[in-house]
């Protein structure tokens, strides 16, 4: 049973996860929040889960057909609409859109080149979005949506700097992929000699490219990337055949992913986080969420304590004012919300 030791802030709110049973033993590494009654997971087994009461009830809205992929990003613009990635080689990666809560679905890009591997997808607005594929012929590779993801066209890649060897970026979270203001969006890589932060200002068609001071390795690197506006941002990862271990596992930028600045090892998180997302009741406030605890901010990323010590991949928060509310979800159905 994981324990829960509440982190605090001086004078302000700590921080603990309500765990809202789902009655599935399918692993959620895509996680969508609307707000805090709002949420949708998706994952193994082609398992897509939604919930509108706060997590007291979890219904089963799985598109038909898909039992053999593997979902692992889920975006939701409210509790009818969803757009959802399934990952693999070839024609195993694919995204689907429902309208109506999940009733149906409507398959609408599938990955015909063998070559790719989308990881993650991310939107900037209800119409505007990205997929971010492993690299093909030695560039990263990126599909654009301006309907909502109904469409979905590859870009050219020669806006996109070249691949390192080895260079990959990880579907662990749904993060490795993520979209600002206007038509600004980030990725992080791992894999190579080095992670990286790749960052757009056009909507994905020209890309710059930037090093980071944390880890990389077959299994290591930048797992997830959180961003408070076009410039405020923090990066976590580290290994994720090591997940107690965080060597230079965390990293900030103050210049919208053009320089990082790393977290001390004593300030870090102390194990491999695969998810991170700002709360959106507070400017300073990030949450990271791995498989051996969850950890917050409370200073934008510098020091981070932790809070929880069972395990999730993913987290994301949502909303507005009193409707603003934080999940995460992980392996063997587990969801939880966060109370603070």
């Amino acid at each position: 049973m994981a324990n829960v030791v509440p982190a605090q802030a001086h004078g302000g709110p700590s921080y603990r996860w309500e765990l809202t049973p789902t009655g599935t033993t399918a692993q959620f590494r895509g996680l969508a929040a609307v707000s805090k009654d709002v949420a949708w997971v998706a994952g193994t087994s082609g398992t897509v889960f939604r919930t509108v009461d706060g997590g007291k009830h979890w219904q089963n809205v799985s598109p038909a057909g898909a039992e053999s992929l593997q979902f692992r990003d889920v975006e939701a613009f409210d509790a009818r609409r969803a757009v959802a990635l399934t990952i693999g080689e070839g024609e195993d990666s694919r995204v689907y859109r429902t309208d109506d809560g999940g009733k149906t679905w409507s398959e609408t890009f599938r990955n015909t080149d063998p070559k790719a591997f989308y990881d993650c997808i991310a939107f900037n607005d209800a119409k505007h979005g990205l997929a971010m594929s492993d690299p093909v012929d030695g560039k990263f590779r990126i599909a654009a949506t301006s309907d909502g993801g109904r469409s979905w066209q590859v870009q050219p890649t020669g806006g996109m700097p070249a691949a390192l060897t080895g260079e990959f970026g990880f579907a662990a979270s749904g993060t490795c992929l993520v979209a600002g203001p206007g038509r600004t969006a980030w990725f992080a890589t791992g894999g190579g000699d080095r992670p990286r932060v790749f960052r757009t200002d056009d909507g994905g068609r020209h890309w710059t490219v930037a090093d980071s001071p944390m880890a990389s390795g077959a299994a290591a690197g930048i797992f997830s990337l959180a961003f408070r506006n076009t410039l405020f941002g923090v990066a976590v990862g580290g290994d994720f055949t090591k997940p107690t271990e965080a060597v230079n596992a965390a990293s900030v930028t103050y210049d919208g992913g053009r320089t990082w600045k790393l977290v001390p090892a004593d300030q870090a998180p102390k194990g491999y986080r695969s998810g991170s997302h700002f709360v959106p009741w507070s400017p300073f406030t990030v949450i990271a969420v791995g498989p051996s605890g969850s950890d917050v901010s409370f200073d934008g990323g510098r020091s981070w304590k932790q809070f929880y010590d069972g395990s999730f991949d993913s987290v994301e928060c949502a909303g507005h004012g009193i409707n603003a509310g934080c999940w995460a979800s992980g392996a063997k159905g587990a969801v939880g919300r966060l109370v603070h």
